[in-house]
């Protein structure tokens, strides 16, 4: 017989503390039984299998759509925009909009850009490679995304700037004081909406070989995206791919000035990249955690979840679930690839659009750094973001490395 989930006798826990083995510690104490905790939201899920079970069931829908709304945030300019973005949507407007862009997306259309993504970080590399020192925070991780971010767009170089301070001012949305915030945010988007109109006004009538060409030109059954869809889609690849790129290259570097064997492994053989990119998000992925709130009654497991209850989805601790990876605390590149897929791109409707982009990106740069920065460790203490922050990584990571590659 189910139970209503507020009527059981649960432990309460925050999942989100501390750094990447740090926090695994409580779930570890809690055995195979325990699979369902409160925490100050409502509650939580942690294991492999739970965690995907939620994030599969379409009743589950994504809490992005309430951030607002759990912010205290009131501004009716701001909530408008969330209600028609493809990171909230739900139902057949999700369902359209994701049929309609996911070509545009694929590994085929991402691997046009490996070149230019080998291009970019060896220019970066190039301003510090001397020096043999760097907070490759600041002079690698966070510069990375943006030039691929317009050269995917085909925005021109004399505009990476720009597109530099509007995802800046836009990714303000995931910040604690984000309502304090939101002429900044409100702003940053104004502005880039008219340069997107104008771009998109430009690709009608000269088409290129870039994501708005292919997102202007995306039809099925006669079905097309409207030029607010479009603006809403150039505004989405810059939330979503910008800081979660920069954040889990800050995280992989960090675990790899841990773990200077398998760095030096991975220059030696580069055709280990994809793995190595597939276990650093595994083993310490920047997108820690997601949540879901429930659309109607739902019933998993026994339990009542009322419509509107909220449930925080512990991906870093799925991450390391011994029931589907073996020797699940160890860091290991040329291990034998699991089963089952890590989860930091998620599951399910809302899986990560550019996930074949982002895994591109690393994919080109780690390798290539490997080469460029041998003997990579730590030069100093790393300060890493707060942990209330939605995407996880290091602000300022100071390492050394033999100069001059």
């Amino acid at each position: 017989m189910a139970t209503l989930v507020h009527e059981l006798d649960l432990p309460e826990i925050q999942l989100a503390d501390g750094h990447h083995d740090q926090r695994f510690a409580h779930s570890a104490d809690l055995g195979d039984h325990q699979w369902l905790l409160r925490n100050a939201f409502g509650y939580a899920v942690w294991r492999y299998d739970d965690v995907t079970g939620v994030l599969r069931d379409k009743r589950w829908h994504s809490a992005s759509s309430r951030i607002p709304e759990l912010m205290g945030v009131t501004d009716e300019r701001f909530l408008e925009r969330q209600e028609v973005s493809i990171l909230s949507a739900e139902g057949d407007v999700h369902t359209r909009l994701r049929r309609l862009v996911a070509p545009a997306f694929s590994p085929r259309a991402a691997d046009r850009l490996r070149p230019f993504m080998r291009e970019v970080i060896n220019g970066l590399v190039d301003n510090f490679a001397g020096a043999g020192r760097a907070d490759v925070t600041v002079d690698l991780c966070e510069p990375y995304p943006i030039p691929i971010i317009c050269e995917l767009l085909g925005a021109p170089k004399s505009d990476w700037q720009l597109f530099s301070r509007w995802a800046s001012d836009i990714l303000e949305i995931f910040s604690i004081d984000m309502n304090e915030k939101l002429d900044l945010i409100l702003g940053a988007q104004a502005e880039l909406d008219a340069y997107t109109h104008e771009l998109i006004a430009e690709r009608r009538s000269k088409p290129a070989d870039d994501l708005l060409t292919d997102l202007i030109a995306a039809e099925e059954a006669g079905d097309k995206l409207s030029n607010d869809e479009l603006v809403m889609m150039v505004n989405a690849v810059i939330v979503g791919g910008t800081d979660t790129t920069r954040n889990q290259l800050g995280c992989a570097l960090a675990l790899f000035a841990e773990h200077p064997h398998q760095w030096a492994l991975l220059a030696e053989q580069p055709e280990l990249a994809p793995r190595a990119v597939e276990e650093c998000m595994r083993y310490f992925g920047a997108v820690r955690g997601t949540a879901r709130f429930a659309s109607t009654d739902i019933e998993y497991r026994d339990v009542i979840f009322p419509a509107g209850t909220f449930v925080s989805i512990g991906l870093a601790e799925a991450n390391r679930d011994a029931h589907v990876f073996v020797h699940p605390s160890e860091f290991d590149i040329t291990s034998e690839a699991p089963g089952q897929p890590q989860l930091t791109f998620g599951s399910g409707l809302h899986y990560c659009l550019g996930a074949a982009l982002a895994r591109a990106e690393l994919q080109e740069a780690l390798p290539l750094l490997a080469k460029r920065l041998p003997n990579l460790r730590l030069d100093g203490p790393t300060t890493w973001k707060p942990d209330g922050v939605g995407i996880f990584g290091p602000e300022h990571l100071p390492v050394t490395f033999d100069p001059g590659h």
